[in-house]
């Protein structure tokens, strides 16, 4: 027997955005009463049944800074029982001390439903913040719920463990790492990912989208009955195996998501983001209707989230969404970040490639259009892509050409030489192929998306390193006092440590910003 299939029309899908798609799902459903969809439902309903606490425990624990790095951190965890436990908390403790009292948490309910096609499913994620705490201290914590308290006992050493918050802005810190790949899904390759990053030691993890892959296709449509050009085929529990499999690194290192077009679930409004709402703590500061769009500090390094779906040409499910606030924000942030005496780098981290040559995906021309003007215009440093599952890197450029040659080993001097863009798409999911070999050196022949979804043919002469498998960046940072040389090396490596590409970017500490001011005060987001 066929199972009927549940969605928008194919000749209406394809000229509906996101919101669109599902505002009609969900009119649909509300006037043939066939609860074919339920998006992200309320928390807690009068009268529900609870699991026994001492029979639940907290698992898929992961990190993210909270709005101001230096004195917040929050903390999430799933409780994967068809029933959601009683007055869950988060506890803390220092190194001076014992253990806090119980800070509440709050539970967000995620419902998926589509008649025939995905069975009722309930996911419980909790989150709590930890605030006014030390800058650049480390703390323990435990999470729990009623009948399960780590901190008394309950659990095992196992149940407990540890965070870190940033240091304090206007002394230099000591070297630090961070680290970053895009596409990661879930597999024993994105698993061994995991460890080989965990072995770096990082400050945090960026994941520059797609995360889970959930939804497989990616092409940001509501759930079907198959896998096709006009539907996704959407599995919830996906993203349950995720949390298990990154708990092991992200309990510890604060994980730093944006979306890719692989998270756009048109299952959940608004936008398709309803589901990373729920499963994810974003630190904010962005335009409202963003949630992936955030920054924050670390030590001499300012770090951007943006969502390229928003700009996107290849694949316009969520095109234009933000009518331009995004853009209006990285502006003025960017503007922010370098008024700042004590930020010596800029790293944007977005989804889709700015600069690529990859068969499959290319370079993305919304990007080129409305963000690579605000890089050259603000000197950024660093751009970190993923979409395309390789390793690529770029010279130096500036207006898309190249200002300078980075050979693998060089230093850039970015406020002269311009921004280095490393697509890093190798975080676990199946790899993609260049159109020459890795090692090639000269101009080709790639291409690039422009609106309306058409490719555009391009000669490519900026592509300096390529490298067709897993890998990850290692990203060192040594920072110093005003008026001596700080630097910011890149290394690209495999999981098993083998070092593919290196290059060092190195400024002047506290000299590079007159003009754009250098006023060190309250951030005007909050983070």
């Amino acid at each position: 027997m066929e199972i009927p299939r549940v969605g928008v029309p194919d000749a209406l899908a394809s000229h509906l955005t996101m919101a669109e798609q599902h505002e009609y799902l969900s009119r649909r459903s509300m006037l043939k009463g066939t609860g074919a969809l339920l998006a992200a439902g309320p928390l807690l309903l009068q009268g529900t049944a609870y699991a026994d606490g001492d029979k639940v425990v907290p698992a898929g624990r992961h990190l993210a800074f909270g709005r101001n790095p230096r004195t917040s951190m929050r903390v999430a965890w799933q409780v994967q029982v068809p029933a959601p436990v009683r007055k869950p908390f988060l506890r803390i403790a220092d190194g001076h001390g014992g253990w806090s009292h119980r800070i509440p948490a709050e539970v967000r309910a995620l419902h998926s439903e589509v008649a025939g096609v995905i069975a009722p499913y309930d996911q419980y994620y909790l989150h709590a913040e930890a605030d006014h705490l030390w800058p650049g201290h480390t703390y323990r914590y435990a999470v729990g719920h009623d009948g399960f308290d780590p901190a008394s006992g309950d659990g095992g050493p196992a149940a407990i463990s540890t965070f870190t918050t940033a240091p304090a802005r206007g002394v230099p810190a000591g070297k630090f790492t961070f680290t970053a790949f895009g596409d990661q899904g879930v597999s024993t390759t994105a698993l061994a990912q995991d460890g080989a990053v965990a072995g770096q030691n990082p400050r945090f993890h960026l994941l520059a989208g797609d995360i889970a892959y959930a939804d497989p296709s990616g092409a940001g449509k509501p759930p079907g009955s198959k896998p096709d050009a006009d539907h996704d085929l959407f599995d919830p529990e996906v993203w349950d195996a995720y949390y298990r499999q990154i708990e092991g690194v992200a309990a510890s290192v604060p994980w730093m998501v944006t979306t890719g077009n692989h998270d756009m679930e048109a299952l959940y409004s608004p936008d398709g983001y309803g589901g990373q709402l729920k499963r994810w703590d974003f630190p904010g500061g962005g335009p409202h209707d963003c949630p992936s769009v955030y920054s924050f500090i670390y030590g001499n390094v300012g770090v951007i989230s943006l969502d390229a779906n928003d700009v996107s040409y290849e694949i316009p499910a969520n095109l234009g969404y933000s009518h331009g606030s995004q853009t209006a924000w990285l502006k003025r942030r960017l503007r922010y970040l370098r008024s700042q005496p004590d930020i010596d780098f800029v790293v944007v981290f977005f989804h889709h490639c700015a600069y690529s040559t990859t068969n499959q995906h290319a370079s993305e021309g919304g990007v080129r259009e409305q963000w690579v003007p605000l890089f050259d215009e603000f000197r950024v440093d660093l751009v970190i892509n993923g979409h395309n599952h390789i390793y690529e890197r770029t010279d130096a450029l500036r207006g898309g050409k190249v200002t300078r040659e980075v050979e693998i080993g060089d230093t850039v001097e970015p406020d002269r030489d311009g921004t280095v863009y490393a697509t890093c798409g190798g975080g676990g999911k199946s790899l993609y192929s260049f159109p020459v070999p890795d090692t090639f050196a000269g101009e080709f022949e790639s291409y690039h998306w422009v609106k309306g979804g058409e490719k555009v043919t391009e000669t490519v002469s900026w592509s300096r390193v390529r490298y067709t498998g897993y890998s990850f960046l290692a990203i060192d940072v040594e920072p110093a006092w005003p008026g001596r040389r700080t630097t910011l090396t890149v290394r690209t490596l495999r999981n098993d440590g083998a070092e593919i590409d290196r290059f060092t970017l190195r400024r002047t500490a506290g000299l590079h910003r007159s003009r754009h001011g250098t006023v060190l005060g309250a951030d005007p987001g909050d983070v």
